[in-house]
C-alpha cells in the first residue's frame, strides 16, 4: 500500500469518524418480543427464575457494514451490527461477557432471577477494523432508540 494511499485513507476516517460523533446525538434502538407478556411493551419480561439482558446498538453510519459477535467464554450469544438488537435468557450469577475485533473488550454484569439488563454496543475507529465495546445501559436510553432499532435474526 503506498503512502499517498494511506495518507488518503487516514484522512477519509478521521472525517468518517467526525460526522458519525456528530450522529451519535440522533441515535436508534431496538426490540425484542418473547412468549412472556411485554414488560415494556416491547421486551417481554424475563422469566421468574432466569435474568435476561439486552444487547443493541445504534444505528449509526460509521461502521455500518461491520457486525461483531458477542460472546459469553468461546460461546456466541449474538451478532450485533449497526441498528439491530437481541436478547439473551440466563442464568442467575456472574456473567462476563466479550467482543474482538482489533482489540478485545468485556463486560462483567452479576444478573439476578426476574431482572433485565440492558448493554449497548459501540464500535470505536481503529486502525484496520473498528474497535467493538460494550457498556452498560438501561431501559430508557434502548426505548429512546427502539423506533430504529431491528431485532437480529
Amino acid at each position: 500500500m503506498s503512502l499517498s494511499y494511506r495518507t488518503a485513507l487516514f484522512a477519509l476516517l478521521m472525517i468518517s469518524g467526525a460526522t458519525a460523533a456528530a450522529q451519535e446525538a440522533t441515535a436508534p434502538a431496538a426490540a425484542t418480543v418473547a412468549a412472556a407478556p411485554a414488560a415494556n411493551g416491547i421486551i417481554a419480561a424475563a422469566p421468574a427464575d432466569k435474568g435476561q439482558i439486552v444487547f443493541f446498538r445504534p444505528s449509526k453510519m460509521m461502521g455500518a457494514a461491520i457486525g461483531f459477535k458477542v460472546r459469553e467464554g468461546e460461546t456466541e450469544l449474538g451478532k450485533l451490527r449497526s441498528g439491530k438488537y437481541f436478547v439473551a435468557v440466563v442464568e442467575p450469577g456472574t456473567h462476563v461477557y466479550n467482543v474482538h475485533g482489533e482489540t478485545k473488550d468485556e463486560l462483567t454484569m452479576e444478573v439476578e432471577a426476574g431482572e433485565t439488563y440492558y448493554v449497548q454496543g459501540t464500535l470505536g475507529m481503529g486502525i484496520v477494523a473498528g474497535r467493538p465495546n460494550l457498556g452498560p445501559s438501561d431501559e430508557a436510553t434502548f426505548m429512546s432508540l427502539s423506533k430504529k432499532l431491528k431485532k437480529a435474526e
